[in-house]
């Protein structure tokens, strides 16, 4: 994946074509489980932000809620029992729906691995 001065040559030498090609190019593409490709176009342009000296803060105070609200990075079990961890926090891993994850144990801790499997 291409960042700073040298993702910015690569957007201006590219020209006028399509997002989804630019994006390809500057190499911001994953493997989908399936074997189909992902195209990560939040990474992509995150990246060319930092590059052009847009400054997005630490990725630990992100502003990424409703109205700009700092992430708490705290979660709370919901009357069902669901533990919900959020829209935002996944935005910050750039997880996709069907990304699998192994829950291990350890006292009372949980643990999320990404599933090497799939």
């Amino acid at each position: 994946m291409l960042t700073g001065s040298d993702l910015l040559a690569k957007v201006k030498e590219l020209g006028e074509v399509s997002k989804s090609d630019l994006v390809r190019a500057c190499g911001y593409v994953s493997t989908k489980k399936n074997g189909g490709e992902r195209l990560n176009f939040t990474s992509f342009y995150e990246a060319l932000l930092e590059a052009k000296g847009v400054n997005l803060g630490d990725k630990g105070s992100t502003s990424i809620g409703k109205g700009g609200r700092k992430l708490s990075y705290i979660a709370t079990v919901q009357g069902n029992g669901n533990l919900l961890i959020g829209k935002a926090y996944t935005a910050l891993l750039d997880l996709k729906a069907g990304d699998e994850f192994e829950i291990k144990f350890r006292g009372k801790q949980i643990r999320l691995l990404p599933n090497e499997d799939s």
